[in-house]
């Protein structure tokens, strides 16, 4: 595990990388720019659960350990719910970043296993509709991929005790359609910066 980071901090917070594989292929992300965050989050192999824990130290120490990596957290969801909930035993504040696909993933509503694990779930809307979702996001799953993304946070709603949508300021985003989708959905709204640093 020596030669691949699973956690990395920015600011306050802990970040578990724990995949890479990822069901989207976004035009902004992170992957795709020169520089990244700083660290090198390309892994050789995903993680165990014993390896991610060896990787946190002092859970309780950080304002949140955030599941966000290289890829979509969400596609090992046994490996995250048995980290977090350790994680949780040890007064954890736990985070998702997600793109929302999981119940594409799985074909089934996955909320209810997330319930009392995840304190903030953050979720990638990134389009004011389905057509620029297609274009932005690139979606394996096609044209589906973002009913399922508006149906997940919907889902999370009242489930997890603070569900975002976030949004990139990209060109061509309707970011005040995108924060109405939020309001519309009971879900808070966060608009983020593209960096291509």
């Amino acid at each position: 595990m020596a030669d691949q980071i699973v956690s990395y901090s920015l600011g306050q917070n802990l970040y578990l990388n724990i995949t890479n594989r990822c069901t989207n292929n976004c035009l902004f992300c992170i992957r795709h720019t020169p520089r990244g965050i700083g660290y090198n989050l390309w892994l050789k192999y995903e993680p165990s659960p014993e390896e991610i824990l060896a990787a946190i130290k002092e859970p309780a120490s950080y304002q949140e350990i955030v599941f966000c990596g290289y890829g979509e957290p969400l596609l090992r969801l046994d490996t995250v719910k048995k980290i977090a909930s350790h994680l949780k035993k040890k007064d954890a504040k736990i985070r998702i970043n997600t793109n929302g696909q999981a119940g594409l993933i799985y074909q089934k509503n996955i909320v209810s296993d997330l319930k009392d694990l995840v304190d903030i779930i953050c979720i990638s809307l990134n389009a004011h509709s389905a057509s620029s979702y297609l274009k932005i996001c690139r979606p394996v799953y096609g044209e589906k991929a973002y009913q399922a993304v508006l149906d997940f946070a919907r889902s999370c709603v009242g489930q997890i005790p603070r569900v975002i949508l976030s949004v990139v300021d990209w060109p061509g985003v309707d970011v005040e359609k995108c924060r109405e989708i939020a309001r519309k959905l009971g879900a808070e709204f966060r608009l983020r910066k593209f960096s291509e640093n």
